[in-house]
């Protein structure tokens, strides 16, 4: 072959391959069809007995757990979401048969869920902050990009800094929101993508910042809440696991330390907090997804915001961060079954919350303490964050109930964001009214 027929061969092949990434959605060359067959039941064990054969029966195989999110929390009558690999679909659904227990399918092929959530990253816009599509899912470097952004053409309303550096060397960012003043402000934590492949919850971070922003000039509400109130966002708190689960394992859910005895990467961030940590809820097996480190903050993700917020916590009125899926908004106490001392205004506030949400689409979410809510777990970071002075401590789990789980499509951002973001917007309201608690058990609120 001559050179000019070796150069217009190595056009055309590049050519075919600046088409195929364009036209192809991100699941299918992100993930080299990794999970073409996997599927993902939902099991309901009924009694004591069940409960115990369903946890026996996955325990012997490698599964992904989704809710809850290990094998010592599931209990009767409560649905569990598992992800199985497509070598094991037929022996689970064997196994489930022979012992009469409950359940269906209700994803039967992961990779084309996938490739539905994510759409084609043709139509994405992201040359600046004007044309960001904010209903799309965004990469951990377009989402940093956009911040810095943000930060030069808001800036007014918008600083931007670095809280630290993840073990993988990626720098920490928080964008502070809110008008400039000579006085000491009250003012809110909200972090997003603490577990790596709930990436609805940076979306609804981005999303904040950009409603913010825009309505500050027309709506009264927000112009109250920025001028009164600085608002501390963190749009992905696990950057290195975020990044992992963009490129390499849509469902990492840790951050990527390495533990070099079991040679298993990643700590679960929201167990790596120094109360109760490591005890029920929780693993000390570095392979598991609920690991929660080998000691306190352990992670650097998790020492850098708890160093920052230690800091600011005479300022910082309301801890949010969050999470999916199961339409929820949490609040302490987790690691036990206890009433807060100020429960009456915290109760208030969520109410007023979930009141506020409901009113976009009519979309209910269950509201109340953690441990009775959810589920008992320790090390929980709104615990930490209330247990070190913060009185507001909140925990969203967004949407949905399991239809789609992880695999939030693209087309329900819009509605998800535009629903929590009253939520949040209600929050923030209370927290510049009066709320009666009793100091006397409560004296740093």
């Amino acid at each position: 072959m001559d050179h000019g027929s070796a150069f217009r061969a190595s056009v055309l092949l590049a050519c075919v391959i600046i088409c195929s990434s364009v036209l192809c959605p991100v699941g299918a060359y992100l993930y080299n069809n990794r999970y073409a067959g996997d599927q993902v039941f939902r099991i309901t064990p009924s009694d004591d007995e069940e409960v115990q054969v369903l946890k026996n029966i996955l325990g012997h195989m490698k599964v992904d757990l989704w809710q809850p999110n290990t094998a010592s929390l599931i209990c009767k009558n409560a649905t569990v979401d598992v992800h199985v690999k497509r070598n094991d679909t037929q022996g689970l659904h064997a196994h489930l048969k022979q012992q009469h227990i409950d359940y269906g399918v209700f994803i039967s092929n992961l990779q084309k869920e996938i490739e539905k959530q994510t759409g084609y990253r043709s139509s994405r816009k992201r040359r600046s902050e004007s044309q960001y599509d904010y209903e799309v899912y965004h990469s951990l470097e377009e989402i940093q990009s956009w911040m810095f952004e943000m930060n030069k053409t808001q800036s007014h309303l918008v600083d931007m800094f670095s809280i630290g550096k993840s073990y993988e060397g990626r720098p920490l960012y928080v964008l502070q929101i809110g008008k400039r003043s000579r006085h000491q402000k009250k003012a809110v934590w909200i972090d997003c993508g603490v577990h790596a492949r709930e990436w609805i919850g940076p979306a609804f971070c981005q999303w904040f910042v950009k409603e913010a922003i825009n309505s500050y000039q027309y709506d009264s509400v927000t112009r109250r809440l920025l001028n009164q109130l600085n608002f501390y966002i963190m749009p992905v708190f696990n950057v290195d696991g975020y990044h992992f689960s963009w490129t390499t394992d849509r469902f990492w859910r840790k951050t990527r330390s390495k533990n070099h005895k079991f040679h298993c990467r990643g700590v679960d961030a929201n167990r790596n907090w120094k109360v109760k940590w490591c005890e029920e809820g929780a693993s000390s097996h570095p392979c598991d997804d609920t690991y929660c480190g080998p000691f306190p903050e352990s992670e650097p993700e998790v020492k850098a915001v708890a160093k920052f917020l230690r800091k600011h916590k005479k300022r910082v009125k309301a801890y949010i961060s969050i999470h999916a899926y199961a339409q929820m908004l949490l609040y302490p106490y987790s690691y036990k079954y206890a009433t807060i001392p100020n429960f009456n205004c915290v109760e208030l506030a969520a109410h007023n919350a979930v009141t506020a949400l409901y009113s976009a689409y009519g979309v209910r979410y269950r509201y109340g303490p953690a441990s009775t809510t959810l589920y008992v777990s320790s090390g929980s970071s709104i615990d930490w964050a209330y247990r070190n002075g913060i009185p507001y401590a909140f925990a969203f789990e967004l949407r949905d109930t399991g239809y789609f789980g992880f695999l939030l499509p693209e087309s329900l951002i819009n509605p998800t964001c535009t629903e929590t973001m009253r939520a949040v917007k209600a929050i923030a309201s209370g927290l510049l009214k009066k709320c009666e608690t009793d100091r006397d058990r409560f004296p740093y609120i």
